[in-house]
């Protein structure tokens, strides 16, 4: 019978250089949308889909998470002791991971995704364990939900996917599907491709920043040697597990952001910020504003 999933494994090792002067000093996962740092959607994404136990692969200059996820004493006292202020104590309250499950160990090196993972597989011991990456923001817990049980049901690894036109393929890793697409959006998966010339692409489903795996890829990640741009690569493993065993994506039913750059960031901040009751229709009355008048700074 296979293990429920309850334990994820957040990256966040990660330099931010795309946002620098920004990040110099800040951990690029704290980069908030709206009023919630990017690293906060992630773990409320795990909690939704029922995982308990969190590991962070941390860097240099992260301490600002570990300390996001911990009570702030002196503030909640203040919140409390103000009666105006429920609502951002419990907004404070929601931000902290109980005690025990929540652990942060250092990735020393830059050597890649498949090398961060490998960084956590002491705590994650013999189990299968979700990986998500903060910088793609998903609108919903649906679709980690959804791979969780593939991997639960298959006793195998499990990739988020998303379409691309086809002519984009190249900039991303692309599966190579043994089956057809399932009406549920679950494909059975035979091997990945990394950054394929377009003509050569297998499918136009590519590999984004959410993972459900079983335990055995910590195996497979010990064994590699150096790939792609000298780095430990997760899809190398990914790969192994693939021709071996089963092994399924599942398409994306979920709004997703690419916060990894300014562009994607913005456009979540504004989708997120409309769709909240108190601030969206005030900015879509500016935003439409601003466009009628023709400003562009």
């Amino acid at each position: 019978m296979a293990q429920r999933v309850r334990k994820a494994v957040l990256p966040v090792a990660g330099l931010g250089t795309r946002f620098l002067p920004a990040t110099k000093a800040m951990a690029k996962e704290m980069l908030t949308v709206v009023d919630r740092p990017l690293i906060q959607y992630a773990v409320e994404e795990c909690l939704a889909a029922g995982i308990e136990e969190f590991v962070f692969v941390t860097g240099r200059n992260k301490s600002a998470i570990e300390d996001h996820f911990d009570h702030a004493y002196e503030l909640e006292m203040t919140l409390a002791q103000r009666g105006n202020k429920q609502a951002e104590l419990k907004q404070t309250e929601q931000a902290t991971i109980k005690p025990g499950n929540a652990i942060f160990t250092r990735q020393q090196k830059p050597l890649g995704l498949g090398h961060a993972v490998w960084c956590a597989r002491h705590w994650i011991g013999r189990e299968p364990f979700a990986v998500l990456l903060p910088d793609e923001l998903m609108g919903d817990s649906g679709l980690l939900t959804q791979m969780i049980d593939v991997c639960e049901r298959s006793d195998g690894s499990v990739v988020g996917l998303t379409k691309v036109p086809r002519d984009k393929v190249s900039a991303y890793g692309v599966i190579d599907p043994s089956g057809p697409l399932g009406d549920d959006g679950v494909v059975p998966v035979q091997s990945m491709v990394e950054k394929p010339p377009v003509d050569e692409a297998p499918s136009d489903l590519i590999i984004i920043g959410r993972y459900v795996l079983t335990n055995d890829v910590l195996d497979l990640i010990d064994q590699l040697g150096p790939g792609a741009g000298g780095e430990i690569q997760l899809t190398d493993a990914l790969r192994q597990q693939a021709a071996s065993g089963p092994f399924h994506g599942v398409v994306t039913r979920t709004t997703r952001f690419d916060t990894g750059n300014p562009f994607g960031w913005l456009t979540a901040v504004i989708d997120y910020a409309l769709a909240r009751p108190e601030l969206g229709e005030r900015l879509d009355a500016w935003m439409r504003e601003r466009l009628a008048r023709g400003e562009t700074t």
